[in-house]
């Protein structure tokens, strides 16, 4: 293929996930019902759609039942654990960790669906039904885009996981995420950890993670998306009352030109787009500075805790 069709192909997967997007929201307002605003669909978008490879080890059934698993287990937390809220979330963290082992994957973005629940205090069963309806259109329009040569079709090649490293990697990470998150939980400054953010930390704990090599660039990039989520939502929403899904479209397109151009398909940054979205408006204006510092301390530790696989 020519260079300008390779060009219309990748606009046109844009277009697939800001519209997407857009319905989401849409959904969601006409409906009144917030739970099926899922930020995280906006990672897949990025991570199953925009990019030419998945960044993930995993294939489309494994995206829908680690999705529906994930949701449904942050609701049971939130609804019958009755433990405080560092404890919540690192249940919800020790569970995503064992069923990617056991799933034999790297699918991260599990996380966020699984902790976001119990950050909003979600008890509603209408989100886990939405992350799993969202997941089969995502899996279904990229098989879709596959069949009809618009994106590569993605092979899946179960990881390869040693189970001791595993666990020693994983209670690595839930003893370095407990010990920084607990002067924000102290604090109630939750969002330095936002949902995305820890996602950011576990695939940069990867040693072979790409992303790993531009660290400046994954903290830039998830600063600016928290940044544009933030400012169109205070100004068109919040001031001039423009419709939420509105928004979202604007805030898609202006993250979607700003990776095509920097050429970083990091889909953690496509999550924390969308959290301002769903945010009370008393938290838009120090969000963006949260996410930044946030980012600095979970991306230093990953890399300087993190340095050789086994």
């Amino acid at each position: 293929m020519n260079a300008e069709i390779l060009r219309r192909i990748r606009i046109e997967r844009y277009i697939f996930g800001i519209v997407m997007a857009f319905v989401m929201v849409f959904v969601a307002e006409v409906s009144g019902e917030s739970e099926i605003i899922f930020p995280e669909i906006c990672a897949l978008i990025i991570g199953a759609w925009v990019s030419e490879q998945q960044p993930w080890a995993t294939n489309k059934r494994r995206i829908f039942i680690l999705m529906t698993l994930a949701s449904l287990f942050g609701i049971i937390v939130v609804r019958y654990f009755h433990i405080p809220l560092i404890l919540q979330v690192c249940t919800c963290f020790c569970f995503t960790g064992f069923i990617l082992t056991l799933f034999k994957t790297n699918f991260v973005p599990i996380i966020s669906a699984c902790i976001l629940p119990v950050y909003l205090r979600t008890e509603s069963w209408i989100y886990p039904i939405s992350v799993s309806a969202m997941a089969l259109i995502i899996i279904f329009a990229q098989w879709l885009m596959e069949k009809y040569h618009l994106r590569p079709v993605n092979n899946f090649v179960p990881c390869n996981f040693d189970i001791k490293y595993q666990i020693k990697k994983w209670s690595k990470l839930l003893i370095i995420f407990g010990l920084i998150a607990l002067i924000p939980f102290q604090t109630h400054q939750i969002y330095f950890l936002a949902p995305p953010l820890i996602v950011m930390f576990t695939e940069l704990s990867n040693t072979k993670s790409p992303a790993r090599a531009k660290p400046l660039y994954i903290i830039g990039i998830m600063t600016f998306a928290s940044f544009i989520g933030c400012s169109i939502r205070l100004i068109f929403n919040i001031y001039l009352n423009i419709p939420l899904f509105v928004c979202t479209l604007m805030a898609c397109i202006v993250l979607f030109v700003a990776i095509d151009k920097l050429k970083i398909y990091f889909p953690p940054a496509g999550a924390i787009l969308l959290i301002p979205m769903i945010l009370d408006k008393n938290l838009l204006i120090t969000f963006p500075i949260e996410v930044f510092f946030g980012a600095i301390i979970l991306c230093s530790c990953a890399l300087l805790m993190f340095k050789e696989e086994n």
